[in-house]
């Protein structure tokens, strides 16, 4: 046990670092073969916090932990709104104003719902993975003709994203970067991968239980990292950008590439078909009515995202002990909690759009 927590610790800092080294050294040189910031912010950025979760299922599809793969993803997605955007909007409340983060978030919205059609029937084969990555394809070209539209000042916010790094202005350091970035990342995965299984297995927790919780929310410290320091600094565009953009790279990229690497595809169990990947789904649709009116996401807000990661938390400990109070839980998130928070969001998104309307001339 105590090897497992050794290997487990140093293979998601090898993550950490390997993501870290990977985005200085990929935006660096995208930079200087003159990709504009706007999609070097919105693709090697994003991509790059993503990178542990794409080298995580890789390697756990290839392990024969197609659970720990999938889960990854799934809970990495919920993370990243309900923990992440809420701790987030508790430091500061984030008000989104930025035309490109607003467009982003139906993109996510689209993707969380082809991923849960794809997923219906029981498994992830090749065609959905070519059909998953063929879509991160057309949207980077779609980012890359848009950023030839973007005015200076929306490069600029974006590029203020990208690591200030003088000392990696060479080729040869930035091709160092992206290479060692890319060893950690495949050393830390496998260490990571090994010890998150061996650990539930001997525990006799189940691999997605695992993959939805400790290794994902140990894959998306980059991303907590990014928008929790963005936060404290006021870059809230920047802040709830990251998360976004690493949510449509997780669906698109990490589950499109490992859909396509499996030998047989991802087999999706029944109880992510029944509970989790709705729950992602629903986690990316709560960002609609509170980033598309243009309001900020508030303090208690953010702290309701926090209620319901720790909800999920829980019924997900619930059901990995088979306790008999697990259908009394769920009864009284979905019957109860669930509709009234959908309800008062509702209300609170129409009372917010009166008080924008222009008032009529003359009054």
């Amino acid at each position: 046990m105590l090897n497992n927590a050794l290997f487990f610790t140093l293979g998601l800092a090898a993550l950490i670092a390997g993501a870290e080294l990977l985005v200085r050294g990929a935006s660096k040189l995208a930079a200087a073969f003159g990709i504009s910031p706007l999609v070097i912010g919105l693709t090697v950025v994003a991509f790059g916090t993503s990178a542990p979760e794409l080298a995580v299922s890789v390697g756990a599809a290839l392990g024969d932990a197609p659970d720990i793969a999938l889960g990854n993803v799934i809970g990495s997605n919920i993370a990243n709104v309900l923990l992440i955007l809420g701790l987030s909007a508790l430091i500061i409340p984030l008000a989104v104003q930025s035309q490109i983060i607003r467009q982003e978030i139906p993109i996510m919205i689209g993707a969380s719902l082809l991923l849960l059609t794809f997923a219906l029937d029981g498994s992830l084969d090749r065609f959905e993975g070519l059909a998953l990555f063929t879509a991160l394809v057309a949207y980077t070209f779609f980012l890359v003709r848009q950023s030839r539209a973007a005015t200076q000042a929306e490069q600029a916010e974006l590029a203020s994203d990208i690591p200030d790094a003088p000392w990696a202005s060479g080729r040869p350091v930035q091709i160092a970067l992206i290479a060692g970035g890319l060893a950690l990342l495949m050393l830390g995965a496998d260490w990571l991968v090994d010890a998150a299984v061996n650990v539930a297995r001997s525990l006799g927790v189940s691999d997605l239980t695992i993959g939805l919780t400790v290794v994902a929310v140990g894959t998306s410290l980059p991303e907590l990292a990014t928008s929790a320091v963005a936060a404290l600094r006021g870059e809230r565009d920047i802040a709830v950008g990251n998360i976004i953009g690493s949510n449509i790279f997780n669906i698109c990229a990490v589950l499109g590439i490992t859909g396509l690497i499996a030998p047989n595809g991802i087999p999706v169990s029944d109880i992510a078909r029944a509970a989790d990947l709705w729950i992602m789904a629903a986690a990316a649709l709560v960002c609609l009515p509170v980033i598309l009116t243009g309001r900020e996401i508030s303090r208690w807000e953010g702290g309701l995202f926090l209620a319901y990661y720790a909800a999920y938390t829980v019924w997900l400990i619930l059901t990995a002990r088979q306790s008999a109070q697990t259908p009394v839980f769920a009864n009284i998130i979905l019957g109860y909690a669930l509709p009234a928070t959908i309800i008062f969001l509702v209300v609170d998104t129409v009372r917010h759009g009166e008080k924008e309307k222009p008032s009529p001339p003359g009054s």
